[in-house]
């Protein structure tokens, strides 16, 4: 959310970036804001004035009464209590208008990097850097649901039978591998001086509206019945949402840390949930980063955990590259973000396997996290990035370690969380 003294004193700037997200139809909100903050300071400056009154009159009350002056004291406590009856308006009048104004400055979109591609969707994005070289092996690399079940490592059927589509159940060197990487990624973070959490997997409505747009919250969401809570969807959710209303201290930041959670989203407007495959689902696992910081420290941050993610995948061997985000594929509380895919040697190109972001101060804006500085308080930064989502990393860590005779090579990154095992052999049928 933008400072509403910002939008004032910049109306064009930020309609102008508002088209540079190719929102048009957001463009009214700018106006309508405008004209609904100019109410709301005349109204604030009114209940002033009538506090102002009230107070003089107050004290009149008390000279005339203390002289004996009763029948004009009376006259001005009438006056009192006109006054009290229209500061009661005036302040549900406040209220109103700043709920107003609230509602509608959580639909502009933040203001996005200098250096974000104009574009109106992800085909719109632009490579940056590849990191390792992507091969394509000379004989056939299996889907990577037909690979897992040669490992008698999934079961889709089970699971459409418990829950529907959009679910599995991984096993035995599968599911041992999923915890590998989300085990060797928790390491990798804390050697990296991130501080490792387990946060809650529920968040109230309050933090939801905190950290992402109404239109990502009505696309992800599961909404827990006859409760005032949500399933994450990420665990960043409860993260950043961990410093609500906090003041913090500067001697305290940055604040880095690592979480674990599953996560749960309801992919609406997708293209469909896979019948076959963990590509996209309802539920999955996650190990995830997130920075709150100094404002000029953010975009340094950015790019350390970008490399971060792109180091933990080479580890495992698996080349990638990164995709800088244009403006129309940035959700709006995002200020700038890139992409990580990982190879795919089967088809042959990149895939999504994570994204870094940097969302200024939109998200503290939103809920309250502030740093306490010599002259005032002031907005935190917040950033976050996955450093694995293990479905879509395991199919990148499968393809890209299976060999010829359907085994698969295990990074030796991994090996001491496979109990050291060096390859997972296919299963020979009696």
């Amino acid at each position: 959310m933008l400072d509403i003294k910002f939008v004032r004193e910049n109306p064009e700037l930020v309609k102008e970036n508002i088209k540079k997200k190719f929102q048009d139809h957001k463009l009214n909100l700018v106006d309508e804001v405008i004209e609904l903050d100019t109410k709301n300071r005349t109204t604030k400056l009114r209940g002033d004035e009538l506090r102002s009154q009230r107070n003089s009159l107050s004290s009149e009350i008390g000279i005339l009464m203390k002289n004996g002056e009763k029948d004009k004291a009376e006259a001005i406590k009438k006056q009192v209590s006109n006054i009290n009856a229209e500061l009661v308006e005036n302040e549900k009048l406040e209220a109103s208008l700043a709920l107003e104004i609230k509602e509608k400055m959580m639909k502009i979109p933040n203001i996005i990097h200098e250096s974000v591609p104009i574009g109106e969707n992800d085909s719109k994005n632009v490579e940056v850097e590849k990191f390792g070289e992507p091969v394509v092996p000379n004989y056939e690399i299996p889907y990577h649901a037909d690979i897992m079940e040669s490992f008698s490592g999934i079961d889709l059927d089970s699971a459409r039978r418990v829950a529907g589509n959009g679910f599995y159940y991984l096993m035995g060197d599968i599911a041992r591998l999923h915890s590998s990487v989300i085990s060797y990624a928790r390491d990798f973070m804390i050697n990296k001086g991130f501080t490792y959490c387990v946060p809650p997997f529920m968040i109230r409505s309050d933090v939801v509206t905190g950290v992402m747009s109404f239109e990502e919250m009505d696309a992800m969401m599961y909404k827990i019945e006859g409760e005032d809570l949500y399933l994450i969807g990420t665990s960043e959710h409860s993260m950043i949402g961990k410093f609500k209303d906090q003041i913090l201290q500067k001697s305290s930041l940055p604040y880095t840390m690592t979480s674990y959670s599953p996560c749960f989203r309801k992919e609406k407007g997708s293209h469909g949930i896979e019948e076959r495959g963990i590509y996209r689902i309802h539920q999955f696992e996650k190990q995830e980063m997130i920075v709150v910081c100094e404002p000029e420290q953010s975009y340094e941050w950015y790019n350390k955990m970008c490399s971060y993610t792109v180091e933990l995948f080479r580890n495992l061997d698996i080349p990638v590259r990164t995709l800088e985000c244009c403006s129309g594929d940035l959700a709006d509380l995002k200020a700038k973000s890139v992409d990580v895919e990982a190879w795919s040697p089967r088809q042959q190109k990149y895939f999504e396997v994570g994204s870094c972001s940097n969302l200024t101060d939109a998200q503290s804006r939103r809920l309250g996290i502030r740093i306490k500085g010599e002259k005032g308080n002031y907005y935190a930064h917040t950033l976050n990035n996955t450093v694995v989502a293990p479905p879509r990393m395991l199919i990148a860590l499968l393809e890209n370690n299976y060999n010829e005779d359907g085994s698969i090579s295990i990074p030796k990154a991994l090996q001491p969380y496979m109990g050291g095992k060096e390859k997972l052999e296919k299963q020979k049928i009696s």
